[in-house]
């Protein structure tokens, strides 16, 4: 019998730490909210650190080039210890990804926007305007971006994303150009929407390397080529922009 009741007591006293554990009132008086705040302040506390490292990273991507980065340069761009990088990340191919992966959500909202079916309503230099502005903006004002999107030796799966990125603005291009040009074949809208997606990414290349009124000068020349390119196949089928707006598109 004594022995049947020191069982009974073992079982009792660890039914009673057991739910302290997780987080309820143990005979000390220790309350259900210190238990569980500890875990969610860890939480909060990772995720603080996690963009503090990924900000970094793309202040020393955009600084060094992809290549020629390190986690080292990256840590101490963050102000923390390698050692503490390596918590969140184990190498810097793991930061790009990551980095990436947050840089094509935003992107493909943004995309989302810009190619609305509602531009198609506008004249044609409004249009370009309302397409091309969102994504000019967002590229400089995510220069990592630009970076892991045209870099040499970038992760394989960004690589891959961007790719299946690039097949759905295209047709995204030729949706909107199908609606201007509803009687041209496929085959050669499909060509002209390539050739206006190719005319934008160079572009982009000359914008990104410039800054301040330079860059403006290039966002202008840009949208240039394009009307030029564009507005003799589209013709009657958008209306005519004013003639101010002419003559601003003129170098």
């Amino acid at each position: 019998m004594p022995e049947a009741r020191a069982k009974k007591g073992a079982a009792g006293n660890g039914a009673a730490r057991e739910p302290a554990a997780e987080g309820t009132a143990d005979a000390a008086g220790t309350g259900s909210t210190a238990g569980t705040a500890r875990p969610r302040r860890r939480q909060a506390r990772g995720e603080a650190r996690i963009a503090q490292l990924l900000q970094a990273a793309a202040s020393v991507f955009c600084t060094s080039g992809y290549t020629a980065s390190s986690t080292n340069a990256i840590a101490r761009e963050a102000g923390v210890s390698p050692g503490t990088l390596y918590q969140f990340f184990p190498n810097k191919e793991a930061i790009a990804v990551e980095l990436g992966d947050q840089l094509l959500h935003r992107w493909r909202d943004t995309y989302g926007a810009a190619f609305d079916q509602s531009h198609i309503e506008l004249p044609l230099d409004q249009m370009l305007d309302a397409v091309l502005d969102p994504l000019i903006a967002f590229n400089c004002e995510n220069p990592a971006f630009f970076v892991l999107m045209h870099g040499s030796e970038i992760p394989g799966r960004i690589t891959e994303e961007h790719d299946t990125l690039h097949a759905t603005m295209l047709s995204r291009v030729e949706e909107i150009l199908a609606d201007y040009l509803p009687d041209v074949p496929a085959v050669q809208l499909h060509r002209v929407a390539e050739m206006a997606f190719m005319v934008f990414k160079a572009g982009l290349d000359l914008v990104m390397a410039n800054e301040g009124e330079e860059r403006e000068a290039y966002v202008r020349e840009m949208k240039a080529a394009m009307y030029r390119y564009l507005d003799p196949l589209i013709g009657d089928a958008s209306p005519r922009p004013a003639s101010h707006a002419r003559q601003d598109r003129t170098p």
